[in-house]
């Protein structure tokens, strides 16, 4: 089996991550219950059952609670720290309605720091094993990120550093300026957002330039060791149970044909949807974010399948609707 980019780097991640996006109840201001703790250790259990070891967070999930209840968890089992591999993001302020301040992304050395120790306090938690830039900051001054960068090294509060929804001009600008190498780059990728894919398909065709992902990024990462990881990689389980009414046929042909596929090879259907990603060979990570012990349970039955270059791109194909140029 090929080591995965972000192991490179020594860190011992499982070829799938637990998002944690659900944890807390949900995006509502309510208090933390012990029912939502419960719910943690038991999707937590199911991951680490499942060979699951990497977590991921960002600091505006469920508006702090996810992090909160994870903290929770750590805290009543102090010995699960040193088992497994936190991630967490920073860098969205939400709106402000009352200042008439709308969503805006922050990449300050003071907004980072300040994001970091937040983190940190509701993980319970002494430092992070890899932090993402979560969204690109237009005001983006590459020196003062790496100044926060520095000082978050330095001081043990985070090992590793990446960036979320960033293309490879982005990386290049930041990478130019920190020290650090950046391991991991989080975008939207599944068997129904294949603009990824689309964007190397479709090189030299004007027509699709402004609805594909951005050119080079997926090849940069891969030059540069960056593990790409995937977030949405289920697509809402477009393709393994949920309703379908009103989504256009391409949608329900590929999901019949996911059926079909988990049929013969005797696994899930969230399994065929996992294993389309991860046989790329960027070694895509997949995030899936449930708090579902079955739905983990039936995610992680992905790293045992095989397909074949030709189900590969009968997915491909089935899933654009219209056949390769």
């Amino acid at each position: 089996m090929k080591k995965l980019p972000i192991a490179k780097h020594g860190l011992n991640a499982s070829r799938l991550v637990l998002g944690c996006m659900g944890f807390g109840g949900g995006w509502n201001r309510d208090a933390v219950t012990a029912e939502h703790v419960k719910q943690a250790h038991e999707a937590i259990d199911a991951a680490l059952e499942s060979g699951i070891n990497m977590f991921d967070h960002a600091d505006i999930y469920a508006y702090g609670k996810a992090e909160e209840v994870f903290g929770r968890v750590l805290k009543e089992r102090p010995s699960l720290r040193d088992e497994i591999v936190i991630q967490s993001k920073t860098g969205i302020t939400f709106p402000d309605k009352e200042a008439g301040l709308p969503t805006r992304y922050n990449f300050s050395k003071e907004y980072i720091l300040n994001g970091v120790d937040g983190i940190l306090s509701r993980l319970d938690a002494e430092h992070l094993d890899t932090l993402l830039l979560h969204r690109p900051d237009a005001l983006m001054e590459p020196e003062e990120v790496a100044e926060a960068f520095h000082m978050l090294k330095s001081s043990g509060k985070v090992r590793y550093f990446g960036v979320s929804n960033m293309s490879a001009g982005q990386m290049k600008l930041l990478q130019h300026a920190i020290s650090d190498r950046l391991v991991v780059n989080q975008l939207e990728m599944s068997l129904h957002k294949i603009g990824w894919l689309d964007a190397g398909v479709h090189v030299n065709q004007p027509e699709f330039c402004e609805t594909v992902f951005p050119e080079g990024t997926l090849e940069y990462c891969q030059m540069e060791n960056i593990q790409i990881q995937a977030w949405g990689p289920l697509a809402q389980g477009m393709y393994s149970g949920a309703v379908l009414e009103g989504k256009p046929s391409s949608v329900k042909e590929t999901a019949e044909l996911v059926k079909k596929m988990a049929r013969e090879k005797e696994t899930t259907t969230e399994a065929i949807v996992l294993a389309w990603l991860m046989k790329h060979p960027a070694l895509i990570q997949p995030v899936i974010g449930t708090t579902s012990p079955e739905r983990i349970r039936a995610s992680a039955k992905a790293v045992n399948v095989e397909m074949s270059r030709d189900e590969w791109y009968t997915l491909y194909v089935s899933s654009r609707g219209v056949n390769l140029p």
